[in-house]
């Protein structure tokens, strides 16, 4: 009986713990979720982000360093 009430105390400790984690990804899903949605309703394309656009080679930003070519 001793054993039992130890897990099940270990059991409700770790369910604490977890409880506010599964909940916060339980919200991030919904928030998504309707994000989602309300681009598909408008016909949208999701808002570019600053890194997308100097993946593309826009977006500002000082030049890439020439490393190696000798010059300074």
């Amino acid at each position: 009986m001793n054993t039992f009430l130890n897990v099940l105390g270990i059991a409700a400790l770790i369910a604490l713990f977890l409880l506010p984690t599964l909940a916060g990804l339980a919200r991030e899903r919904r928030i998504d979720r309707e994000l989602r949605e309300a681009e598909r309703e408008r016909g949208d394309a999701p808002p570019e982000t600053a890194d997308a656009a100097a993946a593309r080679g826009g977006g500002g930003g000082p030049p890439p360093p020439k490393w190696g070519r000798g010059d300074k």
